[in-house]
């Protein structure tokens, strides 16, 4: 690592796959597919002509990030033909007027489905199930698709770090040594608040701006008191149920809120949203014949199954132990910069995978709707067409997008560009752009959890030559960079528009999704400042 070049020319050619891919995505308003393909090419060029490294080693990050695509794939296939078997058998509407009857109002449902219940499925599943069964979700309530995706994107964001079982605090303590364990945590869980209570006010106000955040204040005040407050209290207790538990308390307090008038009723600010279909000529729709828990029956089993096989520590133990990875050989390029050779890479667990508990849903839903007679004899080709056209450019895009962020890793062009921001930093500087650094880590790789792994090293040498720098600071600021960059991460939103049916329409996903994520790292580097000053090392 010592030999990498780290100057000027080097970094900005590290950087500029990255920049690419934003201006191609948000400003040119290309496809997924091409902006990942032209990011890929500038990447693998860079490594070959400027990185030395040689065609094994492009080989290598290619295989790799086919093989990191194949994991997030696994979601998004199960995921869609669940939404496209949903959707044929008529059970959105079904469950959009069976979930009217306890409530009209549209902002609690909203909040409910896009940040209680999103929260909820990261604590269990992960792996971006909360943004693939959301959204659908949402656009079945009457939610415009394209909000529908940016929801659940910002919403599930602050469980990222301690959601499925802690999987990115274990990671994160097997790459790096932490001394100050019990602190690291509470920083981390006190600086993933923020993003925590900025989602929940960023809906209201994506609902019916200050209107919406004046009309939803108490119900974000009460939840996020929970969901912060309790992954606080219980990193210090037992991290690996840090945030299902209070994502599971939430659930439950949601439902007893319900039962009250005001979050019963329709509000007048239904009539000045702009997030909502226009679908208040509910005399002219036919009304569907199906009751919303025979509609929503997938789903209970999705939720079902993630509850008992993830969300049980010893039986996902057992479960956990059965997986699988491609080997890869040892790369190394004309700078001395060395990958190492892996056995069996990033090892995939079969019975734990959340695309396997979709899957058993989709089997489940396409029988379940059969048997209450809501398919015609074309529902089977209607919902592998509709899969098909999703799946296909999804596919492409999320591929073009990993595969970047392993030529780039192996070349080390990604060391590059965390070195040369260290270089550059101060110690309080450097604390602030920690959670910069995890949210790049979080846009290239789509994972909280790969975040850590890739940086959290590097910010381990940086606090050695750095006598004023507090590694906990380091990795919490890191930590909670990671879990915001999960919601503009370009393989989540391709994965939300994929399974809302919204082609070409990433663009608009990204710009809400990037002014959260500004925002919320603004508010985390300056509390992560705060810590360094009050609590210097």
């Amino acid at each position: 690592m010592e030999e990498l070049p780290v100057d000027f020319l080097h970094w900005g050619v590290a950087v500029l796959p990255l920049v690419l891919l934003l201006i191609m995505l948000v400003v040119l308003k290309w496809s997924g597919q091409l902006a990942g393909g032209v990011a890929l090419a500038v990447a693998a060029a860079s490594a070959f002509l400027l990185y030395e490294a040689p065609l094994d080693n492009v080989a290598v990050g290619v295989g790799q990030g086919l093989w990191d695509a194949f994991f997030i794939l696994l979601v998004v296939w199960p995921a869609l033909l669940l939404y496209q078997t949903t959707k044929e058998a008529g059970a959105f509407t079904a469950i959009r007027e069976g979930i009217q009857e306890h409530s009209r109002n549209y902002l609690f449902l909203i909040l409910a489905f896009g940040w209680v219940f999103a929260s909820f499925l990261q604590g269990i599943a992960g792996f971006g199930a909360p943004i693939a069964v959301v959204a659908p979700l949402l656009i079945g309530l009457g939610v415009k698709p394209v909000t529908a995706v940016v929801i659940p994107l910002i919403g599930h964001a602050w469980a990222n770090m301690f959601g499925t079982l802690a999987v990115g605090w274990i990671a994160t303590i097997n790459v790096i040594e932490l001394q100050e364990q019990s602190l690291t945590l509470l920083y981390t869980g006190i600086l993933l608040w923020i993003p925590n209570i900025i989602a929940g006010f960023m809906i209201c106000w994506l609902f019916a701006k200050w209107k919406g955040v004046k009309e939803g204040f108490w119900v974000v005040i009460i939840i996020s008191a929970i969901h912060g407050g309790g992954q606080v209290a219980l990193t210090q207790i037992n991290p690996t149920l840090s945030n299902f538990v209070p994502a599971a308390v939430a659930l439950g307090v949601l439902f007893l809120m319900a039962r009250r008038d005001k979050y019963k009723e329709k509000t007048d600010l239904e009539d000045e949203s702009d997030i909502l279909e226009e679908s208040d000529s509910d005399d002219d729709e036919p009304k569907a014949d199906m009751g919303l828990h025979k509609a929503f029956m997938p789903y209970y089993v999705l939720t079902g199954l993630s509850i008992l096989m993830l969300g049980i520590p010893f039986i996902h133990d057992f479960l956990d132990q059965f997986e699988f990875g491609p080997p890869f050989p040892a790369v190394e390029t004309g700078y001395g910069f060395e990958q190492e050779a892996e056995e069996a890479y990033s090892p995939i667990a079969p019975l734990t995978h959340p695309g396997m508990y979709l899957f058993i849903s989709v089997i489940f839903g396409y029988f379940w709707y059969k048997k209450l007679g809501k398919y015609n004899n074309k529902a089977g080709k209607d919902i592998l067409t509709g899969f098909k056209d999703n799946a296909v450019g999804a596919s492409l895009a999320i591929s073009a997008f990993l595969t970047m962020t392993q030529v780039l890793e192996n070349s080390g062009q990604t060391t590059v560009l965390a070195l040369g921001i260290a270089e550059v930093s101060p110690p309080a500087v450097y604390v602030a752009l920690a959670s910069l650094i995890g949210v790049i880590g979080s846009f290239m790789t789509s994972s909280n959890t790969s975040s850590n792994i890739l940086f959290s090293p590097l910010h381990g040498s940086v606090s050695q030559t750095m006598d004023e720098l507090r590694l906990s600071h380091l990795i919490a600021a890191q930590s909670a960079g990671g879990a915001i960059g999960n919601s503009i991460s370009p393989a989540n939103v391709i994965l939300g528009t994929s399974t809302a049916g919204l082609k070409g329409k990433d663009a608009e996903v990204f710009k809400p999704t990037l002014l959260f994520s500004l925002i919320s790292v603004f508010f985390v580097a300056l509390l992560s400042v705060v810590f360094h000053f009050v609590f210097p090392g």
